[in-house]
């Protein structure tokens, strides 16, 4: 029987659609990658997204290619994207960012007509739906995290069209797993149970100053260190998943590590409750959608008086968010997933095509405050208490991204 084959089980049944069980997002993105794109490949991609992705892109060879977003949710801009550069792009791969859907009908649209594969990076979009579709069934593959969902912190999987290439994909799955281990194995299992005390006990101020100050976070911004001259030799030699380690494994130490059994087991009696979590960051959704803090592409083409999805994270827009980001731990609220500045500003022009249009992924990635919302009327005090003002872009930088019309706006 296949490594993880019961949860991909589970998650197939889901979604319809071939899944392989993997430790973590980011590897299942990169066996897509490889087993899809030639080295040298242009991958199309938001510059607002995880610096962890860019370095897998980087890792299977290719040339990430920074796209216009949109100025509400950062995901790509389908229309604002050149024509030279849809001529010139061998694949792109979506983002969803915090459980926003991109605009995949388009995606798949054009990808179909150009003869390139369409890649879902579905991490914060299980529960996403598109035209009565759950994202993730829209492209050739799409990497999903278990960890992202179930408050785990292990897990993923890559969902794909056919039987064939869910076998093919388990054997490159296989070469590039590590050994299991017992020790990590328990730390996997214990540290989301220590996560849960930490916030029951009302320690997270504390927890996450004394982190800090220890020096024990492995970021010190909002991006890793890039390393540059280090990321130069990786780039000057053929793809490698171990060279890129250093940059991969940040936050995630395991991300290739093959699971026991207690890991997996402990995966499984999660996932059971997933509706339920889902149910919860529906509601949590909701209710932050009704502040004036949010961004309106929490609503956006949901009929009036439909239910909003049930976010990852919701996109709220804030002047002065980085000094918010500091109070709110006051408040209990460490606020992650922070992608600023954009890629083609954190890595530069020898790492990644910039984009034609960067101003706009600039200002989301300045102002967007990413709220968790099982923490939903938590934040929603703490930002009442610090006097938050709501964010809006410019005028000049919204052309055709017209301001979508919310429900509460009758």
């Amino acid at each position: 029987m296949p490594y993880g084959s019961r949860l991909a089980t589970v998650m197939a049944r889901r979604l319809g659609r071939q899944c392989v069980y993997t430790p973590s997002a980011r590897l299942a993105l990169y066996l897509a990658l490889r087993h899809w794109c030639r080295p040298g490949a242009r991958v199309l991609m938001s510059p607002v997204n995880d610096d962890v992705i860019l370095f897998v892109v980087l890792a299977a060879g290719l040339r990430p290619v920074q796209a216009p977003v949109s100025v509400w949710d950062g995901n790509i801009d389908p229309a604002a994207v050149p024509e030279e550069t849809w001529r010139n792009v061998d694949a792109v791969l979506t983002t969803n960012l915090y459980g926003i859907p991109d605009r995949v009908v388009e995606l798949r649209r054009r990808c179909d007509q150009l003869g390139i594969p369409l890649f879902e990076d579905a991490a914060h979009a299980i529960g996403t739906y598109v035209d009565g579709r759950p994202i993730g069934t829209f492209g050739q593959a799409a990497a999903f995290s278990l960890s992202k969902h179930v408050a785990a912190t292990a897990g993923g999987f890559l969902a794909v069209e056919d039987a064939d290439t869910r076998r093919e994909l388990e054997e490159l799955r296989d070469e590039l797993l590590t050994p299991r281990s017992l020790r990590n194995d328990l730390a996997t299992t214990l540290r989301p149970l220590a996560r849960s005390t930490v916030r029951g006990l009302h320690l997270v101020r504390p927890v996450w100053r004394t982190l800090q100050r220890l020096g024990m976070l492995e970021r010190d911004a909002f991006r890793m260190d890039l390393r540059a001259p280090r990321l130069a030799r990786c780039a000057a030699r053929p793809p490698s998943l171990t060279a890129y380690e250093p940059w991969i494994r940040v936050d995630l130490h395991g991300f290739r590590s093959r699971h026991g059994a207690l890991v997996r087991g402990q995966l499984e009696l999660r996932t059971a409750r997933l509706d339920v979590d889902l149910a919860r960051r529906g509601a949590g959704t909701s209710l932050l959608s009704g502040t004036g803090w949010a961004s309106p592409a929490v609503l956006r083409d949901r009929p009036q008086g439909d239910d909003p999805p049930p976010l990852f994270r919701v996109p709220l827009l804030v002047q002065d968010r980085n000094a918010l980001v500091d109070r709110l731990v006051r408040h209990g609220v460490v606020a992650g997933y922070l992608y600023d500045p954009p890629l083609d500003d954190y890595a530069g022009a020898e790492f990644v095509e910039p984009s034609p249009d960067p101003m706009v992924a600039r200002w989301f990635a300045a102002h967007v405050l990413p709220a968790d919302p099982l923490l939903a009327r938590r934040i929603t005090r703490a930002l009442t208490k610090e006097r938050a003002a709501p964010a809006r872009p410019p005028l000049a930088s919204l052309d055709d991204r017209v301001l979508p019309v919310r429900a509460t706006d009758g």
